[in-house]
């Protein structure tokens, strides 16, 4: 345990980047050395049951640190950026309150950016949203896809072009305010003192270990977990039938797809998560990079940043 320590002068510290580079981890080890407690940015692992799928942080690795904003979602519940931002926040200025260093940890770019900088999400309509849906499954998405390059350009080419929810969104945003969606999307600015880092893994090795991740998933009984989360209603679920792992095998499961052919999916699935992410952080200078193949090193460096 470092002593002696200000904590009420530490920043929030944020451990972002790509899956499976062991942000996780990294953090463990650090609330380890200094009073501090753990907040989840992955959106999907807000949702209760899916713990193999999204390699949620065990009890045991835990090791009794608190570990907030986990399990706080029915896969059946649609996730909220703008909910979200509200419920960190608390936890944040909670953490802090005790003297105790927040450690943000996570890969969903957009959750980092809410519970990081000074972001007002736009208003949400249900009737105009669906609106849009209908459109998408009637006329199709290249259709919208369409309009939004003529509403909002730059939006249009930062949304992946099969990415059906952020473009009715960005249409939504659009009819609603009068707006082009990128204008809810401010210059970044932190509303609490704050450090990001990632670990910096090549991505030969990282599609490595995705690879061994993917087998280990399975082995672990990623089958049986989604096979239990779709009794709970898992299809029904917007955001978290979608998610990477589970969309896979809830094919395998209704026979679409073989043993082998749902495993190749998910990596290359995961492979791809893993390079929009690596895009999306790569576009914030002020995150630090830490050596992703070492992690005494890793720590060593982040302890030296923070000046433990």
């Amino acid at each position: 345990m470092v002593e002696n320590i200000l904590l009420a002068d530490l920043p929030v510290v944020a451990i972002v980047g790509q899956t499976a580079t062991g942000k996780s981890d990294l953090a463990v080890e650090l609330a380890k050395l200094v009073p501090a407690e753990v907040i989840n940015a992955d959106a999907m692992q807000f949702y209760r049951g899916m713990d193999i799928g999204t390699a949620k942080v065990s009890q045991d690795v835990r090791e009794g640190i608190p570990h907030h904003l986990l399990d706080i979602l029915d896969v059946t519940q649609e996730a909220s950026v703008a909910v979200y931002q509200k419920q960190v926040r608390a936890v944040i200025d909670d953490v802090r309150a005790r003297e105790k260093l927040p450690i943000l940890v996570g890969g969903s770019g957009l959750y980092v950016r809410a519970a990081l900088e000074d972001i007002d999400f736009p208003p949400t309509d249900p009737e105009v949203r669906e609106k849009y849906r209908l459109r998408a499954e009637r006329e199709g998405l290249e259709v919208l896809r369409e309009e939004l390059r003529v509403k909002d350009p730059q939006a249009a080419s930062s949304i992946e072009a099969n990415n059906d929810r952020r473009i009715i969104r960005a249409l939504e945003v659009i009819e609603l305010t009068g707006k082009p969606f990128t204008a809810s999307m401010p210059k970044p600015t932190y509303v609490y003192p704050t450090r990001q880092f990632s670990l910096d893994v090549e991505q030969d090795v990282l599609d490595e270990r995705v690879a061994k991740r993917v087998q280990q998933m399975w082995n672990d009984g990623l089958v049986e977990e989604t096979s239990h989360l779709l009794s709970e209603g898992l299809e029904r679920g917007v955001t978290a039938s979608r998610a990477v792992g589970y969309a896979q095998t809830i094919r395998y499961l209704a026979g679409e797809l073989s043993d082998g052919e749902a495993r190749d999916e998910i990596a290359l699935a995961t492979r791809q998560l893993a390079r929009r992410q690596r895009r999306w952080f790569a576009r914030d200078k002020r995150i630090e990079k830490l050596p992703g193949d070492d992690r005494a090193q890793a720590m060593a460096v982040l302890l030296s940043a923070l000046r433990l």
